[in-house]
């Protein structure tokens, strides 16, 4: 499949099997968790059902003007995934022949020097002008774990990411996946700091798996306590 810009021949390719992948490691331990903790609540929610993908640091992969290119961002979300065959094992996605081009990819950024905001078009391209002349995904995320600052970019009618602002409660309402996202701080697991968290249109926070399990305990503790009040002892 080809699509051509005025500067740009675009043909989406599969990655051949026998490619090797550069598998450098993550730049710190904040990256993993940050990318687990934002599926873990979408998993939890019902929201990863067939078709779509969510993946921490994989290769998404376009092919410009005859040169393979894959990038992969730290956390991306995409829909309508055509599913593999039970021999066939993930290494990455190609928008437009496997699926849709994700609805919104994040990158977490660190102290040092990053590809992150490189408009650079000439090969390899930065990271910025692939996401948004290359693959066009509609929203472009930028969090910055240590301050907890996330920027937010959408892509405009002219094909720029326009920065965006949050609403009243400093959230992002991204449309493709039918949540608000916003910046959290607290402690999950053995990290304590700024989260990215979900919450959805009615402004609920949806939670975590031990959120979860500890709601439920506060729960059977005060009804264990009402029984005892009124001269009750609560099965065990």
């Amino acid at each position: 499949m080809t699509v051509s810009t005025t500067d740009l021949k675009i043909t989406w390719e599969k990655l051949p099997d026998d490619f090797i992948l550069d598998e450098k490691p993550v730049e710190n331990i904040d990256q993993p968790l940050l990318a687990a903790a934002l599926r873990e609540i979408l998993e939890i929610a019902g929201l990863i059902v067939t078709g779509i993908l969510v993946a921490p640091n994989m290769g998404i992969c376009a092919t410009v003007d005859s040169k393979l290119v894959i990038k992969a961002p730290d956390w991306f979300y995409a829909r309508n995934v055509q599913p593999l065959s039970s021999q066939e094992i993930r290494r990455s996605y190609t928008p437009n022949l496997e699926g849709e081009v994700p609805a919104i990819v994040m990158e977490f950024l660190s102290a040092s020097p990053n590809d992150e905001y490189s408009i650079k078009p000439t090969y390899p391209p930065g990271k910025w002008f692939f996401y948004e002349q290359v693959l066009r995904v509609p929203i472009y995320a930028l969090f910055e774990p240590a301050a907890g600052v996330l920027e937010v970019y959408q892509l405009n009618s002219s094909g720029r990411y326009q920065v965006q602002q949050p609403d009243s409660n400093n959230r992002y309402w991204i449309e493709g996946i039918g949540l608000f996202l916003g910046v959290w701080q607290g402690t999950k697991a053995e990290r304590t700091g700024y989260w990215l968290r979900w919450w959805d249109e009615s402004g609920e926070m949806l939670l975590w798996g031990a959120e979860m399990v500890e709601r439920e305990r506060q729960r059977a503790d005060r009804l264990a306590a009402q029984l005892r009040a009124a001269g009750m002892e609560p099965e065990a």
